[in-house]
């Protein structure tokens, strides 16, 4: 199998847009996705306090090869954020050191992996966010190739090139690109929202009705 690379294109979001985007929380964006979009949550930064926001450009491998890994963290604009699906395996790392030295050499925004990296320390060190399941000691082939830039299935959740990649604390949110204006709108009213929830609760209202949640029942 050779590396099949599509060629997908797709509307750029500008600068202000994306520093928009840099102040909503995964799980605002994904409340306001009808609380859906949300990668499995077993996908985690590499390193606690990792922010992503950027726009996607898929990878869909063979299993346990990262030719095409390789290939688009060597090729992807800056900004942008490499979503590998690798299928939830995590005994394979489809990355490690040099490919995540490559990808800060080249500006991109950060990766994420529906599986598995190596060299853990080192990429830490480089300071790339890189969200992932899990970490192991065994790397991958090089010789079977995949596809880049064609719609993905990624942690549960489907990603299409040019998708938004939201990551925090709390995991990794995708925003449709067609949906990024309306949701962005939605998110900032959201946040409005939690400040008035937050102040009345400091006055001593309640929760409870707040969020109009129903009586308990005794007994």
């Amino acid at each position: 199998m050779t590396i099949r690379y599509l060629e997908a294109a797709f509307r750029r979001l500008d600068a202000e847009e994306l520093a928009a985007w840099r102040e909503i929380p995964t799980a605002v964006a994904s409340d306001c996705l009808n609380r859906n979009m949300a990668m499995a949550g077993a996908i985690q930064a590499l390193k606690p306090g990792w922010r992503l926001c950027g726009q996607a450009r898929t990878v869909l491998p063979a299993p346990g090869d990262n030719a095409c890994v390789h290939w688009l963290c060597s090729t992807a604009n800056p900004g942008e954020v490499v979503v590998v699906a690798a299928g939830g395996l995590e005994d394979v790392a489809m990355l490690g050191e040099m490919v995540t030295r490559q990808s800060r050499l080249r500006g991109l925004g950060g990766i994420v992996v529906d599986g598995a990296v190596r060299d853990s320390a080192a990429v830490v060190a480089l300071d790339l966010p890189v969200f992932c399941r899990g970490r192991t000691a065994r790397g991958p082939h090089k010789n079977f190739g995949g596809y880049i830039d064609a719609p993905a299935a990624v942690g549960g959740v489907a990603v299409q090139p040019g998708d938004l990649i939201l990551g925090d604390e709390d995991g990794v949110v995708v925003v449709p690109l067609a949906w990024t204006d309306a949701v962005l709108a939605a998110a900032r009213h959201h946040l409005t929202k939690e400040e008035r929830w937050v102040a009345a609760l400091e006055r001593g209202e309640r929760l409870v009705e707040l969020f109009e949640v129903g009586p308990a029942e005794r007994g």
